[in-house]
């Protein structure tokens, strides 16, 4: 996450902390904000936290100076940074994802599209599924394509972006989490990089921009001020990268290839009418999400 370390005393900590508690109450945000970030750029863990045991430590190792790890929470606070883009990482499944303001930061609703996949690779006609050729399109931070090589450790994964520096994010995360050579990056619109490749795909998993143009302003500052707007405005009503999606895709997935979507809330009906009048698609199934919301899109290319 950052190259340099800092050390300090548990006592320096400990007043640090508490002092950025009280901020975040006075503003508003989440205390447990605070030691979440702790966790992640001192190592600490929650039960050292809660009991502050680390306060008569002599020493404590940070990933950044305190003067550094202040100003990064005077951000939070000022400019409202998410938190995730002042520790640069989230968690994410298994994992740690690096994170930056060129990527989407990866919703743990997101982490059911994984389960979904092995779920619709063992249900599916075709046993040979799970490998073959899998994408993941918009793939952003590389959180969904890392996930996919995860549980389809037999699959070449493909994960296209539009944004260069995206691209740099998720390249970096699947080095750095061993999985540099089972996941191949392509700059591109969705699936125009991968044209050699019509008709191979296994499946397709894809969290699209999905967010109507003019609701984006409406959103938390944390998303309208610092995420990127490429990832989240799907057009006027929400659908165009998802309507491009359902049209696209019978070209590259094989028969009975998988397609799977996250989307918005109130979005489900009329992406179950696309995927039905493009005529390609069956066993079309709506999914709900932790919080009983139709969050995800699944479908099969005909076999015939």
């Amino acid at each position: 996450m950052r190259d340099k370390q800092s050390l300090l005393s548990g006592l320096q900590l400990w007043q640090w902390r508490n002092a950025a508690i009280q901020s975040a109450i006075a503003t508003g945000i989440s205390p447990a904000e605070v030691d979440w970030l702790l966790q992640e750029v001192a190592g600490l863990d929650r039960l050292a936290l809660r009991l502050e045991s680390f306060k008569d430590r002599s020493q404590v190792a940070l990933e950044l100076s305190l003067e550094d790890l202040d100003k990064l929470w005077q951000r939070r606070l000022n400019e409202h940074l998410p938190v995730q883009y002042v520790a640069g990482a989230t968690p994410w499944r298994n994992y740690k994802i690096a994170v930056s303001n060129a990527v989407l930061i990866p919703r743990p609703e997101t982490e059911s599209l994984i389960d979904l996949a092995v779920a619709a690779s063992v249900s599916g006609t075709d046993p040979s599924l799970k490998q073959g050729h899998w994408a993941d399109l918009g793939t952003g931070s590389g959180a969904i394509a890392i996930g996919l090589a995860d549980v389809f450790t037999k699959a070449i994964i493909h994960a296209v972006d539009y944004s260069h520096q995206a691209l740099l994010v998720a390249m970096a995360n699947a080095q750095n989490l061993g999985f540099g050579e089972r996941i191949r990056f392509y700059q591109g619109s969705w699936w125009q990089p991968l044209e050699s490749l019509k008709g191979q795909f296994s499946g397709m998993v894809s969290n699209p921009p999905y967010i109507p143009t003019n609701i984006i302003p409406t959103l938390q500052l944390e998303v309208v001020n610092h995420e990127p707007h490429l990832a989240l405005d799907g057009g006027a009503d929400g659908l165009d990268c998802i309507r491009h999606l359902i049209e696209i895709s019978p070209t590259y997935l094989r028969p009975g290839g998988v397609w799977l979507i996250e989307m918005m809330a109130g979005q489900a009906d009329s992406v179950q009418e696309m995927l039905q009048n493009q005529g390609s698609y069956c066993n079309i199934q709506i999914h709900q999400d932790f919080a009983g919301i139709k969050r995800f899109a699944l479908a099969y290319k005909k076999s015939t």
